[in-house]
């Protein structure tokens, strides 16, 4: 009679559990252990902002499944409150304790599982331990949280980092009433996510919502009373708050791993195979303890995601139950809720593009995500990288109150499937009133590229004509809207010139030969229209604003676009 399958489990956060679930479907008869150094398991970390916000009720609402329900469904033996001391691989041996009777014991194994996950990066600086600096994490970590919250607090909060946990919890606080400052060390936020336009256009918003952005500045101490945190001191300035949440990033806690011998990566993950497979052919690692190829650039990344992490448990499921899946990598789909504006991205950013050594062509545009004739219509902004040379798609971002994220989705299909920009411009996408025009955004965007691979149009990025204008270069800055949406909302500047798209044929002889011109227009469509019009007139040195003002991020236009 065959052994029974000895397969045991380290983490009980998202790839533990898939994990054990699923290998149980494929082998009825393994004897299957998760072990979980807290008390809760299979719960959904990523609603924790959520729950903080008050979006999300019950903290009960975010427990998939607890220990006695995985006994009962999946008979898997779940140990929780036990921390994992050690491997001894020699032995197939796990040293591990239990937290609450701190009796120490040994489980064996035939196949290993490390789903260890991340842990928050806390940097070493003085006052980091005083009461009132949290990160977020776990169950706990919120309930804390929202604790202090309800307590006596000064309703001022700091964020430390501009990431997606930043942004979520940003939201979060001024749902309960508090007055929130990110600081961020770089000089966007999302900057591991987003373009600079898109990151622009991103904290515009949440400016317009009464979070205070601090860019560029690094926090290099915390001062408080009576052991109590009162100010953030960065490099530049004190900013008062006696709640911080720390939101710097997270590294993979390989810590188990390295120190039973397994292979590293560079940056701190479990090295894996294909087959999610570490160093030794008995011990698997998976979730946000490792590192993933990257499909468009084939090199190692560590993109840390709950869905990542349930579908590396889908897959060593089969392998540790006598299958041969492989994981073929990732293309860094990210999306974020921040108030009203939904945002995402996709493949490479246009500096890992350019990085990567692409010859990068991009392009960037707004629109409705429905006819603007129908109701709730909404605006999107939506950004693409293509290769030059093969005209392949790269990468995507967007932003906007609209849907947003339906696109990021269809590019995610399209870089996965190797598409072309021109295949996506022919993408039969579906069309009706209620969902979406019947071109969609995308279909725009990608022509938007073949025009500029084709060379039949220029296009001048927001912020580039902006620093141009703060330099006083001389060109001409035409905008070709109607007069009454001149004098609503409109560019001061010496170099901008009205002049409507139904005069242009009659009135181009106003315009200079000899210089410059960059048209915009509300959206970018008319500019376009006027270009090809200037063009065909003989003027040579013709560009268009991409996004026009809708894109445009500096407050001198007067009110927002969106």
């Amino acid at each position: 009679m065959e052994k029974k399958k000895n397969i045991l489990i380290i983490g009980g956060g998202a790839c533990g559990p898939k994990t054990a679930a699923r290998a149980r479907r494929l082998d009825s008869t393994a004897q299957i252990t998760m072990v979980q150094d807290e008390l809760l398991i299979s719960y959904a970390a990523c609603g924790l902002p959520y729950y903080v916000s008050g979006a999300v009720a019950s903290r009960n609402s975010l427990l998939v499944r607890n220990a006695a329900a995985f006994k009962k469904i999946s008979n898997v033996d779940v140990l929780v409150g036990t921390r994992v001391n050690s491997i001894d691989r020699a032995l197939h041996k796990v040293n591990v304790t239990s937290l609450a009777e701190e009796k120490q014991y040994t489980l064996d194994y035939d196949k290993l599982v490390i789903a260890t996950g991340a842990n928050p990066v806390v940097p070493p600086i003085k006052g980091i331990d005083l009461q009132g600096i949290h990160i977020l994490k776990r169950i706990p970590d919120a309930d804390e949280i929202i604790n202090l919250l309800s307590g006596s607090v000064n309703k001022k909060a700091v964020i430390v980092g501009a990431g997606l946990i930043g942004m979520e919890m940003a939201e979060a606080l001024v749902a309960r009433g508090i007055e929130v400052t990110i600081v961020e060390a770089l000089e966007r936020i999302l900057p591991a996510v987003l373009d600079a336009e898109i990151a622009d256009l991103l904290a515009n918003h949440m400016k317009s919502k009464g979070v205070t952005l601090k860019l560029g500045q690094k926090i290099v101490a915390f001062e408080g009373e009576g052991g109590r945190v009162r100010r953030s001191i960065t490099d530049k300035e004190s900013i008062e708050g006696d709640v911080v949440i720390l939101s710097i990033g997270v590294r993979p806690d390989s810590k188990l791993a390295r120190e039973a011998g397994l292979d590293i990566g560079t940056q701190g993950d479990i090295l894996v195979n294909e087959y999610l497979q570490t160093s030794d052919p008995d011990i698997y690692a998976g979730g946000d303890c490792v590192a993933n190829i990257n499909l468009v650039t084939g090199q190692k990344t560590f993109v840390p995601m709950g869905s990542t992490a349930n579908k590396h448990g889908h897959v060593i499921a089969a392998n540790i139950t006598g299958g041969k899946e492989k994981f073929p990598g990732v293309i860094g789909t990210a999306c974020v809720k921040v108030f009203d504006f939904n945002t995402g991205r996709v493949g490479l950013s246009e500096k890992q593009a350019r990085d990567a050594g692409y010859e990068v062509v991009t392009a960037m545009i707004p629109g409705p995500d429905k006819p603007d004739y129908y109701p709730g219509s909404k605006e999107i902004i939506l950004k693409l990288i293509v290769d030059a040379k093969t005209r392949r798609i790269l990468g995507g971002q967007g932003t906007g109150p609209g849907d947003v994220i339906k696109r990021i989705d269809v590019l995610a299909a399209s870089i996965t499937m190797g598409m072309t920009v021109d295949i996506l411009s022919d993408l039969d996408l579906a069309y009706a009133p209620p969902y979406n025009t019947a071109l969609d955004v995308l279909h725009h965007l990608a022509n938007l590229v073949r025009n500029k691979l084709a060379g039949r149009t220029t296009g001048v990025k927001p912020a580039d004509v902006k620093d141009r204008l703060d330099k006083k270069e001389d060109f001409v800055l035409l905008d070709v809207r109607s007069r009454p949406e001149w004098e609503a909302t409109r560019i001061e500047a010496p170099q901008a010139l009205l002049l409507p798209q139904p005069k242009l044929p009659e009135e181009m002889d106003k315009l200079p030969r000899d210089k410059e011109i960059v048209v915009m227009c509300r959206r970018g469509g008319r500019a376009y229209q006027a270009c090809c019009t200037l063009k065909g007139a003989g003027f040579k040195d013709v560009k268009f604003m991409e996004g026009s003002l809708t894109c445009w991020c500096d407050d001198v236009c007067g009110r927002p676009v969106l």
